[in-house]
């Protein structure tokens, strides 16, 4: 009896001490990767969520929409976090599409005009003909428009020559509608209007056999703009940078995707997660990558190519032109061709 005592007791210290050390590793650990720790529960609580709603984010479109999208297909660039490459993906997906012989309208519907001032248009507020003026003119047309009539009667030929005015020739092979902070108070005057979501959708109607692609830039949120975006597309790009609060701020963005197609554009789906900004000399970037293609790839589409860091970009940015006039040669500029083969070559 004092034999199994004397070895109860050694187990116990034995045990205590494992705990112990394993505790301490524990503690360690912890210290050491908080934000891959934080990151993986973010991520990993979307998993279980996303095979039950896989259905509304990778669903084809049906053949009911197959005459809109011989038209020209849209493409809406979005994510709720701002600084994750939106506009820059913009700019430069659209002017690669223009150098592979595609017809191009880029539209800026973001109030800051960041997109606007990223094609060389400085001072957009001062710009007379925007996206905001052709939504102004929609939402007061000479025609009468009510109900479940809104989207089969024709708009008015005000919107139309609207249209036309605001459109404008970039020299880089491109079209662009500007915008500018009018669209603020005109995202506020939405709020009340009927079929409000349908705006942005009824307005590219009136040019969209004239364009192969027609890519849209959203504001950093997800108010009526940007759900005016996602009711008019038909799919959406996700810039994601490596970095924890970009990857934390997807989750929220999938679902308000999820909901805009099962409420409004059952036709909208994900053209592809894209990881922007990557800078692959870190371990801290290599694991967020990681994560989320352990989280998201089996159930939505990654781009495989990867938007690399560069200063060039931002340089670009700032100059009013393409990474492609900027810096054709380098690392960036060979991202954004590898992503335009994708994006031509996927016939999604």
């Amino acid at each position: 009896m004092r034999e199994a005592m004397s070895h109860a007791q050694t187990s116990r210290m034995e045990t205590d001490g494992s705990s112990l050390t394993i505790s301490r590793n524990t503690d360690r650990m912890h210290t050491a990767n908080a934000a891959t720790v934080r990151e993986h529960e973010v991520l990993m609580n979307l998993s279980a969520w996303l095979i039950e709603a896989q259905a509304f984010v990778i669903v084809k479109p049906t053949t009911d929409f197959r005459k809109e999208q011989q038209m020209g297909k849209v493409i809406c660039i979005a994510n709720q976090k701002g600084g994750v490459g939106k506009t820059t993906t913009c700019v430069n997906l659209g002017i690669a599409l223009a150098m592979a012989g595609k017809r191009v309208c880029l539209i800026d519907s973001d109030p800051q005009g960041s997109l606007t001032e990223s094609l060389g248009y400085r001072n957009p507020d001062e710009m007379e003909n925007t996206l905001a003026d052709v939504l102004k003119a929609e939402m007061e047309p000479d025609d009468k428009l009510s109900g479940s009539d809104y989207e089969e009667e024709p708009v008015c030929d005000k919107l139309s020559r609207t249209i036309k005015k605001a459109i404008l020739h970039h020299e880089e092979g491109v079209d662009l509608i500007p915008g500018n902070i009018e669209l603020a108070g005109i995202e506020v005057l939405m709020v009340n209007l009927m079929s409000r979501e349908f705006l942005l959708k009824t307005a590219i109607r009136k040019i969209r056999d004239e364009y192969d692609y027609i890519i849209i830039d959203c504001m950093p949120s997800l108010g009526m703009l940007t759900i005016n975006a996602l009711a008019a597309s038909d799919a959406v790009i996700i810039p994601v940078q490596a970095a924890y609060l970009p990857a934390k701020g997807l989750e929220q963005f999938l679902m308000t995707v999820i909901k805009v197609r099962r409420q409004i554009n059952r036709k909208l789906k994900i053209e592809g997660i894209l990881l922007s900004m990557v800078d692959c000399r870190t371990n801290y970037a290599k694991e967020i990558i990681a994560l989320i293609y352990e989280t998201y790839g089996r159930h939505i589409s990654i781009f495989q190519t990867q938007i690399p860091f560069s200063v060039r970009a931002a340089e670009s940015s700032a100059s009013g032109i393409s990474i492609f006039s900027h810096d054709s040669k380098g690392k960036v500029a060979a991202a954004y061709h590898e992503l335009t083969e994708e994006v031509i070559g996927s016939g999604r």
